[in-house]
């Protein structure tokens, strides 16, 4: 690598990086999200239909984080250490609703498309920090209403969280960098387009070359918790102010 110059840098996080810690990714080769359909556990239509159900799903998968098995990998780490040593602004936005990011060591991480350890007031908008079951007939904290928490997700349907924030981010960045996502899930396909548009040098990290590495400078094949290591130790050891 030719020395770097320093420049905001924007990076899209999928659910290939929270698997190498062993957390599930969205779909499986059946078609099932963790055994369910994902038309019963997540859109808009499946809460007003079976909130139970729905509560019961997100309260498993917000145990299954807390396992202490579940860790941070050197990917997150590596993510984490380039946001606090890198001299111009890091923007990280995720595709993840887990939050190994932050346990990793970053900040102000955009989750487009929410988060597991929070709940959110139907009616009022309030979001709560949550680290247990939530149900139908658990109270709001600042209401005292019932009936009214839903998961803080970004269900099929409905409109992904943070747009102002991602748009800054890919505003004009030197470097974006695309991390454990194949690119299928609009509108997050679209964002290296974006950082194209803009100049930035666009580097793709993935087990396999996917449906949009031509739209990369260069695609990295292999674990994340391997290649964003020695792609970060890299960029930090070769930096140079412009």
């Amino acid at each position: 690598m030719s020395a770097a110059r320093i420049g905001p840098i924007a990076i899209l996080t999928g659910a290939g990086i929270s698997a190498e810690s062993g957390l599930a990714t969205f779909r499986g080769a059946d078609g099932l999200w963790e055994g369910h359909r994902v038309e019963d556990v997540a859109t808009p239509e499946a809460y007003a239909r079976n909130p139970r159900l729905v509560h019961a799903f997100y309260n498993q998968r917000r145990t299954r984080l807390r396992d202490p098995r579940i860790q941070p990998n050197a990917a997150h780490r590596a993510i984490g250490e380039l946001m606090r040593r890198w001299s111009a602004p890091v923007h990280l936005i995720t595709q993840n609703v887990d939050d190994l990011h932050e346990r990793g060591g970053a900040v102000s991480v955009v989750h487009m498309h929410g988060e597991l350890v929070k709940v959110r007031n139907d009616r009022t908008g309030d979001v709560h920090l949550w680290d247990g079951e939530c149900w139908p007939e658990t109270p709001c904290p600042r209401s005292g209403e019932t009936g009214v928490l839903r998961p803080h997700i970004v269900w099929f349907g409905e409109a992904i969280m943070e747009a102002e924030r991602i748009d800054a981010a890919l505003a004009d960045p030197t470097l974006f960098l695309c991390i454990g996502t194949a690119g299928a899930v609009w509108p997050a396909a679209e964002f290296v387009h974006a950082a194209r548009a803009r100049g930035a040098e666009c580097v793709e990290f993935n087990l396999t070359r996917t449906q949009i590495s031509e739209h990369f400078d260069r695609t990295i094949e292999g674990p994340a918790g391997e290649t964003v290591p020695a792609f970060v130790a890299e960029l930090l050891t070769t930096m140079r102010v412009p």
